[in-house]
């Protein structure tokens, strides 16, 4: 029986994005070895949409609020792009001390 998943984010500089995940975003964290860390991550959901190309995924944290969110995340030093309203949710973005960016949106839709 599956009773998890496992999701990657790949990054220039794991190091710094493990530290922001730890201690900026506040996931609980767990060493396992030589740096490599496992965060325990919130209540989950998934869905499949469709594409013209398969193995492409995306991870979008999920909040209450997203002005709240974003309010904090400026406390902290973390900027934010501009929210983007979708039909399915308020939608904004961070930029990862690694280089990438993570998305956060307050969504609109019945939550799994």
């Amino acid at each position: 029986m599956i009773n998890g998943a496992h999701v990657i984010i790949y990054s220039k500089d794991a190091e710094k994005d493990r530290a922001f995940l730890r201690d900026v975003i506040g996931f609980p964290a767990l060493d396992i070895g030589h740096g490599w860390m496992l965060f325990k991550s919130p209540p989950a959901e998934f869905a499949v949409h469709p594409s013209d190309e398969n193995d492409r995924h995306e991870l979008y944290l999920m909040c209450d609020d997203v002005d709240a969110e974003i309010r904090r995340l400026n406390t902290l030093g973390v900027a934010c792009e501009p929210i983007t309203t979708q039909g399915w949710g308020r939608l904004t973005s961070m930029r990862l001390p690694g280089g990438g960016s993570l998305a956060v949106y307050e969504p609109r839709h019945a939550r799994a």
